[in-house]
């Protein structure tokens, strides 16, 4: 029986493919990102019918995190977790981080078993991304509007009470939205409202530059990423007169992290010669 049309693109495609890959870079920038979004939607379907036996808790981003981790040996990028002792501890507090790129996510994918019980402040977007929106939901992922700072400033006090009964972790991206420039962009202060408001610690986590991605470039090559946990800051005592205080200082020792552990992996990406 001859081949159909179909099957001989196909099979032509599969050929042509490892070709592309090596050769234009901007191919293997789309086929990488199009491969890890891909890989998180059909493994949020998979793992839909465990997360609905135990809905809105956060040990299913456990679950996630243990499927899709693995994802990042074929994107070709290591992750290496230093102040790990900071990280492990059993309590609440809230967690502020960097914010370059999505694949921030598979960042967290590779560290939520060190952080064990933890949710994330999301904006309300991505719950209509289904599946990996209702996923994230069943998971207790906490959606904000971020056009109405009132309301969501009201949604994120209601969950603390819970997140500090629960000795659940709260990540919050300060920056707001992704910046890959090379730099820590400044604060919202939502995050610090939220800390001082409930007492809770900050624990500063850095992700170093992600050095081998440039979506100007079309650019996503192989890299190395260190995620450093910082010592935590105590917010006990404060008031909101504070926070403009505190949310500079977060960020400096952030900046100091971000630079060091940059200068680090770009470092170790130089040939020897």
């Amino acid at each position: 029986m001859a081949p159909s049309c179909f099957e001989v693109i196909l099979v032509g495609f599969i050929l042509v493919l490892p070709f592309l890959y090596e050769m234009s870079r901007t191919f293997r920038y789309y086929f990488k990102f199009l491969l890890y979004y891909g890989y998180v939607m059909m493994n949020s379907i998979a793992l839909l019918p465990i997360m609905m036996l135990r809905p809105w808790n956060v040990k299913n981003f456990i679950l996630a995190s243990s499927v899709c981790s693995c994802l990042t040996n074929f994107l070709g990028v290591r992750w290496e977790l230093r102040g790990r002792e900071h990280l492990e501890q059993e309590r609440a507090c809230i967690i502020v981080a960097n914010h370059q790129s999505s694949l921030d996510i598979m960042g967290m994918f590779q560290i939520w078993p060190v952080m064990d019980k933890c949710t994330a402040v999301g904006k309300k977007e991505i719950f209509y991304a289904w599946p990996f929106g209702l996923a994230a939901w069943l998971c207790g992922l906490i959606f904000i509007d971020r056009m109405n700072s009132e309301k969501a400033r009201s949604v994120i006090n209601d969950a603390t009470e819970h997140i500090k009964d629960k000795k659940i972790k709260l990540w919050i991206f300060p920056e707001g939205t992704r910046h890959n420039t090379g730099y820590i962009h400044p604060f919202k202060k939502g995050a610090f409202h939220v800390a001082v408001n409930s007492q809770l610690p900050i624990l500063p986590v850095v992700f170093s530059s992600y050095y081998f991605l440039s979506s100007k470039e079309k650019r996503f090559d192989s890299g190395r990423v260190i995620i450093t946990i910082l010592p935590p800051i105590s917010t006990e005592g404060l008031s909101t007169n504070d926070i403009e205080h505190l949310m500079q200082q977060t960020r400096n020792v952030m900046s100091d992290a971000f630079h060091a552990s940059s200068h680090e992996v770009q470092l170790s990406s130089i040939p020897s010669t």
